[in-house]
């Protein structure tokens, strides 16, 4: 676990790094993530690393059990007044181990690297993962359903990765580079482009569906 939260940090401080340097216009990019420009992104991840449980459950209570709902709102309490302030509340969390569960690592570390590429890919900034993190999180995804119905999207199919050790499940095969898998079992459609196999049809239904459900037609 030790190691899970290093690697979290080490996520954190290189998207802190390739932000450091973007303009005002930048920032207010469209994320991949719906509704969402990269600054917000990245207030979004500061709020995850500053609410440990009791936070994250009162948040909820206040919102009335809409979980949207209190994400926005904390994604909101830690906008900053201009997109440096943002960056700076991020720069401060780097190291932070607070999660609503601490139980769950590979989940956090999952992430930073989904929201990672959330704004590293509108804004065609490359990111060289390690290998054994982003291995880590896809094993994580392709075996249960978090705050992702990542399983249920990798259901009944066997997904290889073309760069690393990865491989799970059984069934037609996706292949494709290990961080497009898992951006895939995320619900980023743009990841599709980058996968191959005869079970793509199938993958790609379910990807699109925010359920991770393909329609009866798509099986």
């Amino acid at each position: 676990m030790t190691d899970t939260w290093q690697a979290v940090a080490a996520e954190r401080a290189a998207l802190v790094a390739d932000l450091e340097w973007l303009g005002v216009g930048a920032w207010r990019t469209p994320s991949l993530c719906a509704g969402l420009s990269v600054e917000e992104v990245v207030a979004h991840l500061t709020a995850g690393a500053s609410s440990a449980f009791p936070r994250w459950f009162a948040g909820l209570v206040r919102c009335r059990f809409d979980v949207d709902r209190m994400v926005d709102m904390r994604l909101r309490e830690q906008l900053g007044g201009s997109p440096d302030e943002t960056l700076a509340r991020f720069r401060s969390v780097v190291d932070s181990r607070t999660a609503p569960t601490r139980t769950h690592v590979d989940a956090w570390l999952g992430e930073v690297v989904v929201h990672g590429e959330d704004v590293r890919r509108p804004l065609g900034i490359s990111h060289p993962y390690a290998p054994a993190a982003l291995e880590r999180v896809a094993r994580f995804y392709a075996a249960r359903d978090f705050t992702v119905p990542s399983k249920r999207r990798s259901a009944g199919l066997r997904l290889e990765a073309s760069d690393g050790a990865f491989a799970a499940g059984e069934g037609p095969l996706v292949r494709g580079r290990t961080v497009d898998l898992v951006l895939a079992m995320a619900g980023r459609p743009v990841a599709l482009d980058h996968l191959e196999g005869p079970g793509l049809p199938t993958f790609a239904a379910r990807v699109v569906a925010p359920s991770g459900r393909a329609p009866s037609t798509a099986l």
